[in-house]
């Protein structure tokens, strides 16, 4: 029994000796990295990137590109013309040769409403007409009459054969046919006038269209009673179609007639149509603070019609070979916009001045020279001083064993 105590006392005394000199062994290890230099630089590590571990970023180098600015503004197109077919005359509606959606040319007869009435009309005063002008012509031998017996009659005078009261009689004659025809004449003339006014009014009976274009809407049929004020038909000019829309004013100034503009509609996904802007207003409304601009589109194969919902970039400025980095590269940081490059491992910001922008680049005016690497992913979320892990650096690899190499030391 003694000599088993014996044993398990030699066993615990070797354990615990065991145990402390393993104890120590740690403590006498760890007291470099403490006080040494390598210890000093873990140590700095260490506290730096306590709160905020070492951030996974991508790159990109700043490149020449060229760069074109934009402007969107939206609203709905309309057709170059739109005109309301109005009859001048009203009266029942004999016919209409055109329908919906047909194709339409100027002077083309698209109703035509009765004229039974405005003919017997017409008849009876070309009747009158032909009467009117015998009469004139009647008028006219019997003052031919007249004026040879005036002249009959003063030469009988003139050698004593006649009286002074048969010349003045022959005068008064005279006087009163040339009244007459003068009478028949006016008389003709009125006749004429109404005759030409019936005639037009007849004329009016036909409908034409006055402009090129197609029917957008009908709103009378054959047999209806169309009055002097009813539309008949909608005739709409597409050969061109335009855009009206608002422009704020700070853009006032980039935006003048002659400016290209692209075009996009919802009915043709990934399709542009070209276009220009051709009138930009020069008041502003006090209540929206807009001016309103007019933009064309030509449309030649009538694809683009009215009342569709349209987006239009305006192309306010274009730099060809403009210094450019990636849209994400660029952050606001402290009040300062500029980039953030790699410094060794950690991220260094750059303050820089910036020029035009377009959907994904930004011009470098100052602050960076071409070539110059620039964090693009993950650029938000950085701070100046913070470590970084950059994923597309040339010679990535070599970058971050050299890392892991840095950190063991």
């Amino acid at each position: 029994m003694k000599k088993f105590v014996v044993i398990a006392f030699l066993v615990a005394g070797a354990a615990g000796a065991y145990y402390y000199s393993r104890q120590g062994g740690a403590a006498t290890a760890a007291a470099p990295a403490t006080g040494g230099p390598g210890g000093g630089m873990a140590g700095a590590g260490g506290g730096r990137g306590s709160g905020r571990p070492a951030l996974t970023v991508d790159t990109a180098a700043a490149t020449r590109h060229e760069v074109i600015e934009y402007i969107t503004v939206v609203g709905n197109l309309i057709g170059q013309a739109t005109v309301d077919i109005v009859p001048r005359v009203a009266g029942r509606l004999d016919s209409i040769s055109a329908k919906l959606g047909d194709r339409v040319t100027r002077g083309q007869m698209v109703a035509k409403i009765e004229d039974r009435e405005l003919l017997q009309q017409v008849k009876q005063i070309e009747q009158n007409v032909m009467v009117n002008r015998a009469t004139v012509t009647q008028r006219e031998s019997d003052l031919r009459l007249r004026k040879t017996t005036l002249a009959r009659q003063q030469e009988l005078l003139s050698r004593g054969l006649a009286t002074r009261q048969t010349v003045e009689d022959a005068e008064a004659g005279f006087n009163s046919a040339v009244a007459a025809v003068e009478l028949a004449t006016a008389q003709l003339g009125q006749t004429q006038a109404r005759l030409d006014e019936l005639k037009i009014t007849l004329s009016n009976t036909t409908i034409v269209s006055p402009v090129d274009g197609f029917v957008g809407r009908r709103n009378l049929d054959q047999g209806a009673f169309a009055g002097a004020n009813t539309a008949i038909l909608s005739v709409v000019d597409i050969s061109t179609v335009r855009m009206v829309s608002n422009l704020v004013e700070k853009d006032f100034k980039r935006v003048t007639p002659g400016v290209q503009a692209l075009v996009e509609v919802d009915a043709f996904p990934g399709e542009q149509f070209a276009g220009v802007v051709s009138r930009v207003a020069p008041v502003f409304d006090a209540a929206t603070r807009t001016a309103s601009m007019e933009i064309e589109v030509p449309n030649p194969g009538y694809r683009l019609k009215p009342g569709m919902y349209a987006r239009v970039r305006l192309t306010v400025d274009r730099r060809p070979d403009a210094l450019t980095v990636p849209r994400n590269a660029v952050v606001d940081s402290e009040g300062r916009r500029g980039v953030f490059l790699i410094d060794g491992q950690t991220a260094k910001f750059q303050a820089v001045t910036t020029g035009l922008q377009d959907n994904e680049r930004i011009e470098i005016l100052e602050g960076l020279a071409e070539g110059t690497r620039v964090i693009t992913t993950g650029a938000l979320a950085l701070r100046a001083g913070d470590r970084i892990t950059p994923m597309n650096m040339p010679g990535r690899g070599g970058a971050r064993s050299g890392a892991g190499r840095g950190g063991g030391l």
